[in-house]
């Protein structure tokens, strides 16, 4: 599966649909993509990440920074739809207990 990002909005939230590997270039994407959600006053984002078949150290850390940015400017960034193995990597890494995680996209845009 290639790489895709692509974003939407509900409400006052940005969702923003991954898929596909989030390896070191994929990341800068999604890094990319964000910054400029943050930099238009975008606080709530909400990130379905359903369909990403790889995460790596640099898509954590666009995870990390994202999460800072978007709490310094007084928003949330919340997750759903995790795989198993993507579920896996932020219990290790220990972003689970940062990201608020949603099985679906309703109780998660409630949750803003």
């Amino acid at each position: 599966m290639d790489f895709a990002v692509s974003a939407r909005q509900s409400g006052t939230a940005t969702i923003i649909d991954v898929s596909g590997p989030v390896m070191y270039g994929e990341a800068m994407a999604l890094d990319e993509m964000l910054r400029g959600l943050i930099k238009v006053g975008q606080k709530n984002i909400l990130l379905n990440l359903g369909d990403v078949t790889q995460l790596d150290s640099s898509g954590i850390g666009v995870l990390v920074r994202s999460y800072l940015s978007v709490k310094k400017s007084g928003g949330a960034l919340k997750v759903m739809h995790l795989s198993k193995q993507v579920q896996r990597i932020l219990e290790v890494t220990r972003l689970s207990e940062l990201l608020e995680d949603y099985p679906d996209e309703d109780a998660a845009l409630k949750s803003f």
